[in-house]
């Protein structure tokens, strides 16, 4: 029986901001002395570092380096900070209608889980935003060492929920193949497009809005 829903988070409970992060990437590089174009590029090329290890302050100073600057401890927590203060406004920008989904999940018995592959400034603006209070358990790749779509990190937010995977739905718009690593573990996926069309080849079911999930549970 299926009382437990892991859901995806940039695309899926909040929007991704993809074009608001890029212009705080070139506001950030011109903070620490680098060109803005090239210092974005850095930072889409270092995702997978991002993503598994390094923390803001790391992430700044690598990226300068690499671009010949080097910033003082100053310089290098400002821009920080301004990433910060983004990921903030992002996990700040649920709609009321996905708190309403989730509050009647959880009044209903569901357990909530959250997987993201997700860098250290959004982790830490979760535990800070509205969404956390809601879930029964997180786990995002800057932490848990690992990303979607291995199977470990599915595993891992069953595990946390005291669920098995076959017990759970996964909810996601499919960002980094996640849908298909959340099937690879015996989850039921639905796809969601509410805020981009991101997998638009999966052929399972699909919500175009979240509200619709709570009528499409399996029994």
């Amino acid at each position: 029986m299926v009382r437990t829903v892991v859901f995806d988070l940039f695309n899926t409970l909040v929007h991704g901001a993809d074009e608001a992060r890029d212009r705080v990437v070139e506001e950030m590089a011109v903070m620490v002395g680098v060109t803005p174009g090239a210092f974005v590029a850095a930072y889409h090329d270092s995702w997978p570092e991002r993503l598994l290890r390094w923390d803001v302050e790391e992430t700044v100073r690598i990226l300068a380096g690499r671009l010949g600057a080097t910033p003082s401890d100053e310089q290098v927590a400002l821009a920080a900070e301004h990433r910060r203060a983004l990921a903030r406004r992002v996990a700040e920008a649920v709609s009321s209608g996905t708190l309403e989904v989730l509050d009647t999940l959880r009044a209903e018995g569901y357990r909530l889980g959250l997987v993201s592959n997700a860098t250290s400034d959004s982790a830490q603006a979760w535990r800070e935003g509205p969404l956390a209070a809601r879930f029964d358990a997180a786990v995002f790749s800057c932490e848990a060492g690992l990303a979607k779509p291995d199977p470990a990190i599915y595993l891992a937010a069953a595990e946390r929920l005291g669920a098995e995977p076959a017990d759970c739905v996964f909810v996601g718009d499919g960002a980094d193949g996640e849908l298909a690593g959340a099937a690879a573990v015996g989850m039921t996926v639905f796809r969601t497009r509410e805020y981009r069309d991101t997998d638009p080849d999966w052929p399972g079911p699909v919500l175009d809005e979240l509200a619709e999930l709570r009528d499409r549970l399996p029994a």
